[in-house]
């Protein structure tokens, strides 16, 4: 390791830095950072440092926790020396709760949740607690995505309920991407929960909804700031429904 730092000092810093773009950004930061102060400065860029993945993607396109030792050296030594840096954080659920209480985040405005289980959203989505009460006034821009258990026979209307306890944990909300990976199976349904739903911030949504009047829902006031929408209709029949706030999103 002594000789290979020797051969990476004797290149320019623009040469180390297209380097480095080109590695994993878990290797670069959990093997550079703290080798030299040159070496450190470099991986400080805002480059490595302002959206970080803390997970591993797998062969088989699947998605796991970093390794133990990785994880007890970030949360012990890395993420504290650059937490205030740290605008978005991609992260997966066993490790998720470790990884957001190791340092204090002061910019950090942006989460990626992948990988979610049923047994995380219950224990911080569906109730109170510490850890969201840490971000919910903090977050601006959240991609979630879920463990899908495909035989759940119900999964629209579980789906539906995460949705929404996601609008109000988050009350800044302006970008929410939920279950981008899985389009299918992240289908929601939102009639059940029409009276509760709504949000002055949220400017941005992806979401797939089970049919138009799931549609109709997200686009009758309650989304009042919303000039973006991305969504996909599962299930393509007529609508009874009718709204009058159609305007308000295209003036």
């Amino acid at each position: 390791m002594k000789h290979s730092t020797i051969q990476l000092d004797d290149l320019p810093d623009e040469i180390l830095m297209m380097i480095f773009k080109n590695m994993c950004q878990v290797d670069v930061l959990y093997s550079l950072i703290d080798v030299n102060q040159r070496l450190t400065t470099i991986v400080h860029d805002p480059i490595f440092t302002n959206h970080v993945t803390l997970l591993n993607h797998l062969s088989d396109g699947s998605i796991c926790s970093l390794t133990d030792s990785m994880l007890d050296q970030f949360c012990s030594q890395i993420l504290p020396k650059m937490n205030h840096k740290i605008k978005c954080l991609h992260l997966e659920s066993s490790s998720m709760e470790r990884i957001l209480l190791a340092a204090n985040y002061p910019s950090l405005d942006g989460l990626s949740l992948c990988n979610i289980t049923l047994k995380t959203i219950i224990q911080y989505f569906l109730d109170e607690n510490a850890l969201t009460d840490l971000f919910k006034n903090k977050i601006l821009s959240l991609t979630f995505n879920m463990n899908v258990n495909k035989k759940d026979n119900d999964r629209e209307h579980v789906n539906g309920i995460i949705f929404q306890r996601i609008i109000k944990i988050f009350t800044n909300l302006q970008y929410l991407n939920f279950c981008p990976s899985s389009i299918w199976y992240s289908r929601i349904s939102l009639k059940a929960f029409t009276a509760n739903l709504a949000s002055t911030t949220l400017s941005e949504l992806h979401v797939t909804v089970n049919n138009f009047d799931d549609c109709l829902c997200l686009l009758d006031g309650r989304f009042n700031q919303l000039h973006t929408l991305y969504i996909y209709v599962a299930d393509i029949q007529s609508s009874q429904q009718t709204i009058n706030n159609m305007g308000n999103y295209f003036n």
